[in-house]
């Protein structure tokens, strides 16, 4: 596929969008992950979760943060008009969009992304389901896609955006929560447990902590997600 643009949302961040050929129309769905790789490596693949929504037509797009050789690749060398080999989406890493379900989505780093198309679905759809996404940067500066966020809270009452940071310093003029996802910030927001599901995304310490506050929380395995990424 061709890339038809490429955004730096943050300075180690970019958003690549690649355009799906003429007649191109898969069905995939939302929180999907799709892999990539170069024509001249072919035998080199990464996954990435789809920045995008199931209702973006016509594109996909991955964000994706300088790490290891194809993420530093893409970042520092990607444009409009490289191409790049796709293997579709595919994935369980699926928001359960029920009327009387709160999703709860904890972040770290790039591990955010596949929330941005969840909200994004939801948001258009005009959907029930109310998601809060609680995110951990080491800095202000780090957040992705803050903007966003910010807009579709606006537009979608359902839905909360909460962010904290691990090394906020007193020039960042940071005047929210700082410190790491706690068990307890978790449980703040989890009100109605049976019917909240628990998503993690991010790096494996930050999901694999995840996993121990929700199995404290007394919730079964089926209503936890989770997506590592080493």
């Amino acid at each position: 596929m061709m890339i038809e643009s490429a955004v730096m949302e943050l300075p180690d961040t970019k958003t690549i969008r690649l355009k799906w050929p003429d007649g191109y129309n898969p069905e995939f769905k939302t929180g999907q992950f799709i892999t990539l790789y170069w024509p001249d490596t072919p035998n080199y693949k990464r996954a990435y979760s789809l920045s995008s929504c199931a209702l973006d037509r016509g594109f996909y797009e991955v964000t994706i943060k300088r790490d290891g050789k194809m993420g530093t690749r893409l970042v520092d060398w990607a444009k409009p008009g490289d191409k790049l080999f796709v293997i579709p989406p595919v994935g369980k890493f699926l928001p359960v969009y029920e009327t009387a379900k709160h999703l709860i989505c904890i972040a770290g780093g790039s591990g955010v992304t596949p929330f941005r198309a969840f909200v994004r679905e939801a948001t258009r759809r005009k959907l029930e389901t109310k998601i809060t996404i609680l995110y951990s940067v080491r800095q202000p500066k780090d957040i992705i896609f803050n903007d966003e966020f910010r807009q579709l809270e606006q537009e979608n009452p359902r839905f909360t955006f909460h962010v904290t940071c691990t090394r906020a310093k007193p020039e960042d003029n940071w005047t929210g929560r700082t410190g790491r996802i706690t068990p307890e910030w978790v449980r703040e927001h989890a009100r109605d447990l049976t019917n909240t599901i628990f998503y993690a995304c991010g790096p494996n310490p930050l999901v694999e902590f995840a996993e121990v506050v929700v199995f404290e929380l007394g919730v079964s395995k089926e209503q936890m997600k989770t997506e590592k990424w080493g």
